[in-house]
């Protein structure tokens, strides 16, 4: 989501050959086979593009000897594009997919992981303990899990978020970002994605203040960026914004470098906030968000009255999943229908009248 003078008259050269140069070797000699599975133009303002799981679907492995299909990719999902996004590639890739989570996960999401028939693992744990889970098992049976041993190359797809953003900006980056923070590994991503464009020469050198986004119930990052150190403590998360719970970021400490490097700042939000971001983009854009959006605009209204943003340009707030995804935690706050009979006179009564 872009506010300011965001409007900029977009190239027809296709997206894939102006960033294909930024993309990791192996990445681009994978993608001369792609398994597509129609991601759409990425000309809309809010960013949901997920990077491409393919080829690293093909490099996921199972132990010949455990007595399962070969050609198997494991994640332990956090929010609805991974729940759903890896299945889908391993679906149309022809593998079998194994989805772990933590028990208690919005049931829309793993609905949305399901439909593609993985086996889903529901782990009675934080996703810190699943993370730790899935990394003994790693070890122990040689499985691959894409954001756990594979991190390095999923966590190259947070570049794109940045890469995206330039192109939509007119090929120039915004005076600030608002990324929600989870492991922190996003963040990092996105700083480095425009310095790696700048470094390119595809837009002026970057000077985009970088600032995070969390939760008040999971919040190590923010606090330790309060108390001025790069210690990351970590707290058992309790919040309604469970793709960003992870209570022992791995990369906490890298992005509270970058925001500090770049003259950021780090805020979180309360529950009834995140609440309210939610709505207030639904109401004033037209965008339905999940709990991590909610954390991103509440955050981003923070760090506006407290005059921390760049006005010499754009601000970007990453918006990272929808809401129906996570529509019981906004329901409660929501009101009733109003509930009329089937007449013209039951209507002006009710309706026309609340309205005015």
């Amino acid at each position: 989501m872009a506010l300011g003078d965001a409007a900029h008259e977009r190239e027809a050269e296709p997206h894939p050959a102006r960033v294909a140069a930024a993309r990791p070797l192996e990445a681009r000699e994978a993608l001369e086979h792609p398994l597509p599975l129609g991601l759409g133009d990425p000309g809309a303002v809010v960013v949901h593009r997920e990077h491409d799981l393919v080829p690293l679907a093909r490099e996921a492995h199972l132990d010949p000897r455990a007595g399962v299909p070969r050609r198997v990719v494991q994640q332990v999902a956090r929010d609805a594009r991974e729940v759903a996004g890896v299945p889908a590639h391993a679906a149309r890739a022809g593998m079998r997919a194994c989805v772990f989570v933590p028990a208690g996960i919005e049931r829309g999401k793993i609905l949305s992981s399901a439909i593609h028939g993985p086996t889903v693992v529901e782990v009675d744990g934080s996703y810190d303990e699943v993370n730790r889970l899935c990394a003994q098992i790693g070890d122990e049976h040689r499985w691959a899990f894409l954001n756990v041993n594979m991190r390095p190359y999923y966590s190259e797809g947070g570049k794109t978020l940045a890469f995206e953003v330039a192109e939509q900006l007119g090929w120039r980056a915004p005076a600030n970002v608002v990324v929600p923070i989870a492991s922190g590994n996003l963040l990092v991503k996105i700083h480095r994605g425009f310095q790696e464009f700048a470094a390119l020469g595809l837009i002026p050198e970057a000077s985009t203040r970088v600032h995070g986004a969390q939760p008040e119930g999971c919040a190590p990052v923010a606090t330790a960026f309060r108390e001025g150190t790069d210690a990351i403590r970590p707290v058992r998360p309790q919040t309604i914004a469970h793709s960003l719970a992870i209570g022992a970021p791995a990369d906490g400490r890298y992005a509270i470098a970058a925001v500090r490097a770049t003259g950021g700042a780090i805020d979180a939000a309360a529950e009834d906030e995140i609440v309210e971001g939610i709505r207030l983009l639904a109401e004033a854009e037209g965008i339905f968000t999940e709990t991590a959006g909610g954390v991103t605009i509440a955050v981003l209204r923070k760090l506006a009255a407290a005059g921390a943003l760049d006005q010499r340009g754009p601000t970007v707030a990453y918006i990272t999943g929808m809401g129906l995804k996570t529509s019981e935690a906004v329901a409660s706050a929501l009101p009733a229908a109003i509930r009329i009979r089937p007449s013209l006179r039951a209507f002006e009564e009710a309706v026309l009248a609340h309205a005015s």
